[in-house]
């Protein structure tokens, strides 16, 4: 099956992608550690099927730096030492919240995220993880198709 895209929704309504802009630039500019912000992006694209964020993402990644064993183990980080324990809370923070209806954010995970992470942090984490689960609300909607190499 090849994949064809729906909709080019910037092309469409680019006003649309303003405000979605500006939320990317508070995220980069919030503090928080891009290659979190790579680790959670992914992550989050992987639990909603977003090919083409998942592609952007870790090609994001690997250009900052990260390596390709923690990008691998990714869909696995519960199983695997390669993280640290903010990025642990923050990935348990970002699946709880990626699949909120499910979850119901369990006050444990929240418990985790807040031991790693000032008030402020866990702010601007909610907000990365909120802006790319709307990217890949566009992405899988839309039918994104990510660049084949």
């Amino acid at each position: 099956m090849t994949m064809q895209a729906r909709l080019d929704a910037h092309a469409v309504a680019p006003e649309a992608f303003k405000p979605m802009m500006a939320l990317e630039a508070h995220v980069r500019a919030s503090g928080l550690e891009h290659s979190l912000l790579h680790l959670i992006k992914t992550r989050a694209s992987q639990l909603n099927g977003c090919a083409y964020c998942v592609d952007m993402h870790a090609k994001e990644a690997r250009a900052d730096g990260e390596t390709e064993q923690r990008l691998y183990m990714l869909s696995a980080w519960r199983e695997s030492p390669v993280y640290s324990a903010r990025e642990r809370a923050a990935l348990a923070w970002t699946e709880a919240l990626t699949l909120l209806a499910e979850s119901h954010a369990p006050d444990e995970v929240y418990e985790a995220v807040t031991a790693q992470f000032s008030q402020a942090e866990v702010v601007n984490l909610t907000l990365a993880i909120a802006t790319i689960n709307a990217w890949n609300r566009f992405g899988v909607g839309f039918r994104l198709v990510h660049p084949v190499a």
